[in-house]
C-alpha cells in the first residue's frame, strides 16, 4: 500500500505562514517579500522550500515573481467586495460540493487551453504532471502539486475571469483535493487512475482536441466524486473527516463568531 503522508510539508507551512501575513496585510500590496536568502535564514528551511513556498501563493494568486526583481505582494480585493462569499461548513458533504464546482471549471478550462495552448503553456503544464508523480513516488500527498497541475491549464487557457476565479477559490480546491489525495493514496488502483485521468486531459491539451479535454476533464472530476462516495467508512470516520473540516477556514470561523457577537448583542 502506498505510505499516505500525514503531515504538513515544510513549504506547505512557510507558505501559511506568508499567506497569512498577506491577507492580514501585514505585507501591503506592492511589498517585495523576502529574499530567498532571507527566508532560508529566518525559518532554517531550504531553497527549494521557499521555492514551493513561493509556487503555492502563486497558485493561489497571492503573489507575483518578476524575473530578476523578485517576489511581490498582489493586490487584493476589499474583504467585502464582490458577492462571492463561500464558508463550507467541514462536513463531507461540503467535499463533494467543492468537487462539483470544480467538474464545472476543470471541464472548461481544460477545453479552452486545448484550443489556445501555446509551447510555453504545454511545457508547464507536462512539467507540473511530472512535479506530481515526483512528489508522489517520494510519498508525499501530491496536494499542491495537483493544485498546480490543474492551475496550469488554467493559466493554458488564457482567460483572466477563470484564473481570478479559480485564484479565489483555490482557499477551497486544495483542502478538497487534500481529501481526495489523501483518499486515493489508500489503493494503488486509485492512484493509477487519477494519473492516468491527468494524462487523459494532458493528451487532449497537446493535440488541440477541445471536446476531448472537456470530457477527459469532466470524468476526472465524476470519478473524484465517486472515489469519496465509495471511500472505506473507516477513512471516513478518521483521516478524511478531519481533513474534511479543514474546509472550515479561519475566515469561516471568524464569521461565525461575528454572526455569535450581534445575535447577542
Amino acid at each position: 500500500m502506498p505510505r499516505i503522508q500525514l503531515g504538513v510539508s515544510l513549504s506547505e507551512k512557510l507558505a501559511q505562514t506568508l499567506e497569512t501575513s498577506i491577507r492580514e496585510r501585514k505585507l501591503a500590496a506592492g511589498e517585495k517579500l523576502p529574499t530567498e536568502n532571507a527566508l532560508v535564514e529566518k525559518y532554517g528551511v531550504s531553497r527549494t522550500v521557499v521555492r514551493e513556498a513561493f509556487s503555492r501563493l502563486k497558485t493561489l494568486g497571492l503573489i507575483e515573481t518578476r524575473q530578476g526583481s523578485g517576489a511581490f505582494v498582489k493586490k487584493l480585493p476589499p474583504p467585502d467586495a464582490g458577492k462571492l462569499k463561500l464558508i463550507p461548513d467541514g462536513s463531507v458533504d461540503a467535499v463533494l460540493k467543492v468537487v462539483e464546482v470544480r467538474r464545472a471549471l476543470e471541464a472548461e478550462s481544460a477545453a479552452l487551453a486545448a484550443e489556445r495552448r501555446t509551447p510555453q503553456s504545454l511545457q508547464k503544464i507536462k512539467q507540473a504532471m511530472r512535479a506530481l508523480d515526483k512528489a508522489v513516488a517520494s510519498g508525499g500527498d501530491g496536494v499542491s502539486e495537483d493544485v498546480a497541475f490543474h492551475a496550469a491549464i488554467a493559466q493554458a487557457a488564457n482567460n483572466p475571469f477563470l484564473l481570478d476565479t479559480l485564484s479565489y477559490l483555490n482557499q477551497f480546491l486544495e483542502k478538497a483535493t487534500r481529501v481526495t489525495r489523501a483518499n486515493e493514496a489508500t489503493r494503488a488502483d486509485l492512484e493509477d487512475a487519477v494519473r492516468n485521468e491527468h494524462l487523459a486531459i494532458l493528451q487532449a491539451i497537446e493535440k488541440g482536441d477541445a471536446k476531448a479535454a472537456r470530457m477527459a476533464g469532466t470524468k476526472h472530476m465524476l470519478n473524484a466524486a465517486k472515489r469519496i462516495d465509495n471511500a472505506d467508512p473507516v477513512f471516513w470516520t478518521s483521516q478524511g473527516l478531519a481533513l474534511a473540516k479543514r474546509l472550515r477556514t479561519p475566515l469561516a470561523l471568524k464569521s461565525a463568531k461575528k454572526r455569535a457577537s450581534t445575535a447577542k448583542a
